[in-house]
């Protein structure tokens, strides 16, 4: 008896992935996003690819590192070692959304350089988790002595103050101070990776609206 096997579209092998909030695999929910815009797309290969450099990290990590010690590793490899950092030169470059490319030219935006290194960054060890912030998507890292905020775009650790900072053209845009004032706290709540995975959709919407590429809309 002849058995056919008719792989799955895009969509379906999406769908398939992000049907479950159990054991949701973001890393490869994303990756999968780029399959519309390069139909021959080796998912394999681009899990492989985030596999090697964390196969490259750990050999560089003593086993009894700490948390900090690994923390810092991690920022050393990725952002200095490997250069990855923000696409300061074309932003709203769709390319920036699909991790392929990111891992190809290694740069991208706060959330798809945030979904690199927090694979990274769990497969050393480190508690991280994402942050939906207002315009900028940012990670957090749990620590013995307390949680630390990082701008994935850049690497930098950032303050109370910083963020504050940060948050308040939003908060004044949308009349969320004074009386109306929202602690900080609660623009740092972890984002789920459904979540994640919607807010880069999203992304790419905007980007194709405004560039009126109504086909990939």
């Amino acid at each position: 008896m002849q058995i056919s096997y008719q792989a799955p579209t895009p969509l379906e092998y999406f769908a398939a992935l992000v049907q479950s909030d159990e054991h949701f695999p973001l890393l490869e929910a994303v990756t999968s996003l780029a399959q519309d815009e390069y139909p021959e797309l080796d998912m394999e290969q681009v899990l492989g690819d985030v596999d090697q450099l964390l196969a490259r990290l750990k050999r560089r990590l003593p086993r009894d590192a700490v948390p900090l010690q690994r923390l810092r590793s991690l920022n050393q490899f990725f952002y200095r070692d490997l250069n990855f950092g923000g696409n300061v030169n074309d932003y709203y470059d769709p390319d920036n959304s699909y991790l392929n490319a990111v891992l190809r030219t290694r740069r991208g935006i706060p959330i798809s350089l945030a979904v690199v290194w927090m694979e990274l960054a769990q497969g050393i060890g480190l508690v991280v988790r994402g942050v939906a912030f207002p315009g900028h998507f940012m990670v957090k890292i749990n620590l013995p002595k307390g949680q630390v905020v990082m701008d994935p775009f850049t690497g930098q650790s950032l303050s109370r103050e910083e963020l504050s900072e940060r948050l308040e053209p939003y908060t004044r845009r949308n009349a969320l101070s004074d009386d109306f004032e929202v602690p900080l706290g609660l623009y740092l709540q972890a984002s789920p990776p459904r979540d994640i995975v919607a807010r880069m959709l999203r992304n790419l919407k905007d980007i194709h609206t405004s560039q009126s590429d109504w086909l990939r809309l």
